[in-house]
């Protein structure tokens, strides 16, 4: 028997309440539970009843050969890594980022590129009018591109208009937190308002084979507002990353059906717009003059892309009894805290009385575990004041033992230091290299540390 039922939707979270709490029980977030329209639920005991008939399933060999999707180019090159070589008719795609970050400007670029290319593309703005999108686009000399510009927000006056023409090969919604659909209550930007919304314009890509791209909000701690699920009916999520204070841009695919998600598209923002980095290193790399200490080279991987970037670190001296601080940025502070113990426990070296600053140049963040036996170089060559030599990369995993472990894809990495001319590698045992660098090996982490001490 049908059962009329009330729920309580988290506006932050999507989680679904029986009644009215002031934080809820999920994400611990205040004030976000929001009455939904009542919904008609029913419970069956027994099993489903198939004398209503159906329809049987088609059902397909695992093993039927099966053609790579088609692409659509954008015409610029790290957007289409990002997304694993172009955008794919009738793909959904999802891409957040934090407010004034570049994600309307990469957009307005990605689909004057493509209408320049003979492409139809369709630009809808609910946060700003058609004026001011056409402001922008002359300011990134972008003025002459054939794109067809509306502010809408309404989701039914949007599917109406694109049925009354040939469907468009890119549709460009700026933001999904902003449309409206009249099939349920509730304003713009709630959970079930972003569902519907967004459902039925995937439902619309999916049919007609258009690709669209959808521009998310992203909450303070930088995941994509709205309900989770929204991550889930599209195909491809990006994130758009860095820091407003820095020049870069990173264009990075969390999920991605039609692809990996181990590239990125790197970009750097100037007064033209969004413009293309070829070579991220360059960014992340401060001139290498002369040799000074607590600076070490790391090669880092972004999916197949090497970037080498410069890991720093600052060791100052404290008078008895001060509590020392410990501040990373661009690593995690608690493997910071883990390398600094081991330093002590297996090497001797104390920084209890000393307070210890690490940063990774450029604004970049570093997750990898390669990154150790860098970061470990850079506090050692500060803490005793010795350069390491500014021809010289540095990687390798740090164990809780001490012991440097091998990192994956070494040669790769070290190919791009000899291409950038660094002609020498501190790296684990075990690892060769065909680059023609030259190699010095560690076992642990004393023998490192009795190499820069010159012991």
């Amino acid at each position: 028997m049908a059962k009329l039922k009330t729920r309580y939707i988290c506006q932050t979270c999507g989680s679904a309440q029986s009644r009215w709490q002031g934080q809820c029980p999920d994400c611990a977030e205040w004030n976000t539970l929001a009455q939904e329209a009542a919904v008609l639920s029913t419970v069956f005991a027994a099993k489903h009843d198939l004398s209503a008939g159906g329809r049987p399933i088609d059902l397909v060999s695992l093993d039927v050969a099966v053609a790579l999707p088609p692409r659509l180019a954008s015409g610029i090159a790290e957007f289409d890594r990002a997304v694993g070589g172009g955008l794919v008719p009738g793909s959904a795609t999802l891409i957040g980022g934090d407010p004034g970050i570049g994600k309307s400007t990469l957009l307005l670029q990605v689909a004057a590129h493509m209408a320049n290319a003979g492409r139809s593309v369709i630009y809808l703005s609910g946060e700003e009018a058609a004026d001011q999108v056409r402001l922008r686009a002359l300011r990134l000399g972008l003025g002459g591109a054939p794109v067809r510009l509306a502010a809408a927000t309404s989701v039914r006056d949007i599917l109406t208009t694109l049925g009354h023409d040939e469907p468009p090969a890119l549709l460009v919604i700026d933001s999904i937190q902003t449309m409206h659909s009249d099939l349920i209550e509730g304003a713009p930007g709630t959970v079930s308002q972003v569902r519907a919304s967004a459902q039925e314009l995937v439902r619309f890509a999916k049919d007609q084979g258009t690709a669209l791209v959808l521009v998310g909000h992203v909450t303070k701690d930088g995941s994509i507002a709205g309900p989770r699920v929204l991550e889930h009916m599209v195909d491809t999520v990006l994130g758009f990353e860095g820091e407003r204070s820095h020049q870069y841009r990173i264009l990075r695919a969390v999920k991605n059906r039609f692809g990996g998600t181990d590239e990125i598209g790197v970009f750097a923002m100037e007064g033209s717009g969004l413009t293309q980095v070829p070579n991220p290193s360059a960014l992340f790399l401060t001139q290498r003059g002369e040799a000074v200490s607590g600076t070490s080279v790391f090669p880092a991987l972004e999916g197949t892309r090497p970037v080498l970037v410069e890991i720093q670190s600052l060791v100052v001296r404290l008078a008895s009894g001060a509590t020392p601080r410990r501040a990373a940025v661009g690593w995690d502070s608690g493997r910071l805290a883990m390398v600094l113990a081991v330093l002590e426990a297996r090497c001797g070296m104390s920084f209890a009385t000393s307070e210890v600053y690490l940063n990774v140049a450029g604004g970049y963040r570093l997750s990898d575990p390669a990154a150790d036996l860098a970061v470990v170089a850079a506090l050692v060559s500060a803490l005793s004041e010795r350069p390491i030599p500014g021809d010289s990369v540095v990687l390798g995993e740090v164990a809780l033992s001490g012991e440097v472990r091998p990192v994956a894809h070494a040669a790769l990495r070290l190919k791009e230091a000899s291409k950038l001319g660094f002609e020498r590698a501190w790296v684990p045992s075990g690892v060769d290299s065909e680059s023609g660098i030259a190699l010095t090996r560690f076992a642990n982490l004393r023998a490192l540390v009795d190499q820069i001490l010159g012991r």
